[in-house]
């Protein structure tokens, strides 16, 4: 047995922050809604290219989901282009973020917050970017 790669992360939240989960890493991270089966609840299956990498669920109605607060859970991460542009879409969009160097990799990162405060990282290669 063998694991061969990542498939998706799932996020849960109430409807509203689920639709600014949706806008979030849509129109800034530039993921892309795509299909999704009916699965007898709303949600969204965004993509990174061909791969759907982000379910978006709706909480049921009695249920919790703390956002804010400490967890195990530090960062999702995306290999991205053009890291001049994300930094301009970024301002643009007032979405603050910190920038960090792995410097044996060639990678710099982008680190950024979502709507609900998970944290998000953007990677570039120094070539792209």
């Amino acid at each position: 047995m063998t694991t061969i790669g990542f498939n998706h992360f799932n996020l849960r939240a109430p409807r509203e922050l689920m639709d600014e989960l949706k806008a979030f890493y849509c129109d800034i991270v530039g993921l892309e809604q795509g299909q999704r089966p009916d699965l007898g609840t709303p949600g969204y299956w965004l993509y990174a290219g061909n791969q759907c990498v982000l379910h978006l669920s709706q909480t049921k109605p009695d249920e919790t989901r703390l956002t804010h607060t400490p967890t195990t859970f530090d960062h999702v991460a995306f290999t991205c282009t053009n890291r001049a542009e994300m930094e301009a879409h970024l301002k643009r969009h007032n979405i603050s973020f910190t920038t960090g160097q792995v410097p044996s990799m060639g990678i710099t990162q982008l680190f950024l917050k979502d709507p609900a405060g998970n944290g998000v990282e953007l990677n570039f290669a120094e070539r792209a970017s």
